[in-house]
């Protein structure tokens, strides 16, 4: 059996501690280092030359990211971090998975099954990496630009995360604090509020027809009116959604151009 050789990155000691010891489970996963920052990650990659790395990303100082900007081959990389918005530029720099504290035993062990598929016949391949590409990928800011947020980042914390493009969705709409995420193909649960989901991820081709539900631009097949200086919209898959008069207006507008 080979041994993943394992460093585990983060400034909460007690992150670390729990992170430890639900590795000891895995019989392949050889922990051979633990750092509090990423200072002292770079002194300790240096000497050990880890072949896995569970970072933390918010971190006093430097974050995971500026770690990952200055290694000078490919280790795995698993980001754990407390925080969902920085999981599409985790994984833009060539991370493997993106786990939510409190990391549950059942995540773990998916990340480390995803681990162990890359570590086997590019072991050598991925161990010799230059770190120039992930440069080129998007790291070299500790934030993604516009026009490389175009998926949507879905997390519950218990199932791993998923990334549905923007121009994938058709409709979203609110349910309490959680949101309906519809797709052709499926519809996806995700924790938030509308108001946040509007002013700071969603893309300019989605437009708010009511107090609950934003629709993409681009599925609109036609507008009917009604007598109330409501409408009713109608998506080109058929599906029928309402219009308020109180986004009414900016929706023509939108869509008149």
């Amino acid at each position: 059996m080979t041994l993943l050789r394992t460093l585990i990155v983060d400034d909460e000691p007690a992150a670390i501690e729990g992170l430890r010891l639900r590795l000891q489970g895995f019989t392949d996963i050889e922990l051979v280092g633990e750092a509090t920052s990423v200072e002292q990650a770079l002194c300790l990659i240096d000497q050990l030359q880890p072949e896995l790395i569970f970072l933390d990303i918010e971190m006093p100082g430097q974050s995971g990211f500026d770690l990952v900007r200055q290694l000078h081959y490919g280790p795995a990389i698993v980001f754990v971090t407390a925080f969902h918005q920085h999981a599409v530029q985790a994984f833009e720099v060539r991370a493997l998975d993106y786990l939510l504290k409190p990391v549950t035993l059942e995540r773990l062990a998916d990340a480390i099954e995803r681990v162990r598929g890359q570590a086997g016949a590019d072991r050598q391949a991925r161990f010799n990496l230059a770190a120039a590409p992930m440069a080129a990928e998007g790291v070299e800011s500790a934030e993604p630009k516009a026009g490389e947020r175009q998926k949507l980042v879905i997390q519950d914390g218990r199932s791993p995360i998923q990334l549905i493009p923007f121009q994938d969705i058709l409709w979203i709409d609110a349910a309490g604090d959680y949101m309906c995420v519809h797709t052709p193909q499926d519809t996806h649960v995700m924790r938030a509020r509308l108001k946040s989901l509007v002013q700071e991820r969603l893309p300019d081709c989605f437009v708010q027809i009511h107090k609950s539900t934003v629709v993409n631009l681009n599925y609109i097949d036609r507008l009917e009116p009604l007598n109330n200086t409501e409408f009713r919209l109608f998506l080109n898959t058929g599906k029928e959604l309402k219009v308020s008069r109180t986004f009414a207006k900016e929706l023509k507008q939108r869509l008149i151009g």
